[in-house]
């Protein structure tokens, strides 16, 4: 057991079994020994890499797609570009290279960072020190943001987002939690009394053994950001892995180290933690508050629709020593056999607003 693990038996042994939401959060957030506390993710010599990682591309598209919403909406005047978990600042400089190209954007905006990890702001300062705007961080998205259209990205951040797990049983829905075993040990367990659960109609009928997750902290989330798109106006574009329909039950919790895959409760803190992305649900709770959602489309899709294509070419032929790389980039984001299918964009805009690019 390393020292997280002995925290979290500790915790066990003085108040019971940890929900899995519980145990990720302590997991990922622990301020002494918690996986986004103390290193550094992202990268080759991280555990994992997003899209912002393997191309510029990604994040220049992206950011002509803010500046199109923005325009799309008569160029509103204060507004704020927001990003959930920026990673180590790869992504915001890409997307700023692109706002680059409307000056009016870049004076009409605040560019605020939502980071927990002290570990990633440091990383973020540094990438974004000749920023053509000032950056602001703050920990979490609150009432503070509610003022002026809200323009926001998010890749990758849903899915590290702490998830509950309910098992199908004889007795019902029972939730699966996080125990310890006669050596100690951590182990899932189940609760001893099932609990109600109102299933969405559109899942399938459940068999013994079937697990169905929710994400109550997301669903949240994008009810905050939704309702001040929808009175002040903006736009928000989720970039994430997950499902697009909510037919069936599946687990989808799992452990990544060193890019490979790890047990979920074998060395907490060492590993991420991660679950599929329930786009029908964050979609629901967007209309629930009255903003319009579109989507989720494939990644690849989205994309080419974009234009990836025609960048690529450009950037191959400014840079013709890079071609073979650019061309790589290019089939990891959009090829179907790597990212461009499992990789989902869902877009959340007033109800008024157009068309968004790219849907």
């Amino acid at each position: 057991m390393n020292a997280l693990a002995r925290h979290i038996a500790r915790l066990i042994q003085m108040q019971g079994p940890l929900s899995i939401a519980q145990y990720m959060a302590i997991t990922l957030h622990h301020p002494a020994h918690g996986y986004y506390s103390a290193r550094q993710p992202i990268g080759a010599a991280g555990d994992f890499i997003t899209a912002p990682e393997i191309s510029q591309m990604f994040g220049e598209l992206l950011g002509a797609w803010i500046v199109q919403t923005w325009r799309d909406q008569g160029s509103p005047s204060p507004a704020r570009l927001v990003e959930l978990g920026p990673g180590r600042g790869t992504f915001m400089a890409d997307v700023l290279r692109a706002t680059n190209l409307d000056p009016k954007f870049l004076r009409s905006i605040e560019l605020v960072l939502i980071e927990t990890s002290a570990t990633l702001r440091e990383a973020q300062t540094e990438k974004l020190k000749t920023a053509p705007v000032a950056v602001r961080w703050t920990q979490r998205f609150d009432d503070s943001m509610a003022d002026r259209p809200l323009f926001l990205l998010a890749n990758e951040f849903f899915d590290a987002l702490p998830i509950r797990q309910y098992v199908f049983t004889a007795r019902g829905w029972c939730e699966r939690m996080v125990g310890i075993d006669s050596t100690d040990a951590l182990a899932f367990v189940l609760s001893p009394v099932a609990v109600a659960h109102e299933v969405p109609a559109k899942r399938a009928t459940p068999e013994l053994g079937d697990i169905y997750e929710i994400c109550r902290t997301g669903e949240g989330l994008v009810e905050q950001v939704a309702t001040v798109i929808a009175q002040q106006g903006g736009a928000a574009l989720i970039v994430d892995y997950g499902y697009e329909a909510t037919a069936g039950f599946k687990e989808s919790l799992q452990a990544v180290a060193k890019h490979s895959f790890a047990g979920v409760l074998d060395s907490p803190g060492e590993a991420d933690l991660s679950a599929h992305v329930d786009f029908a649900s964050l979609s629901a709770s967007a209309m629930r508050v009255g903003a319009k959602t579109y989507g989720p489309t494939a990644q690849g899709a989205f994309l080419k629709k974009l234009g990836i294509d025609i960048r690529a070419d450009q950037l191959s032929r400014s840079h013709p020593h890079q071609a073979s790389n650019i061309a790589a980039g290019l089939e990891r984001l959009t090829s179907p056999e790597q990212m461009a299918q499992l990789f989902k964009a869902l877009a959340i805009v007033p109800p008024s607003a157009p068309l968004p690019p790219g849907f």
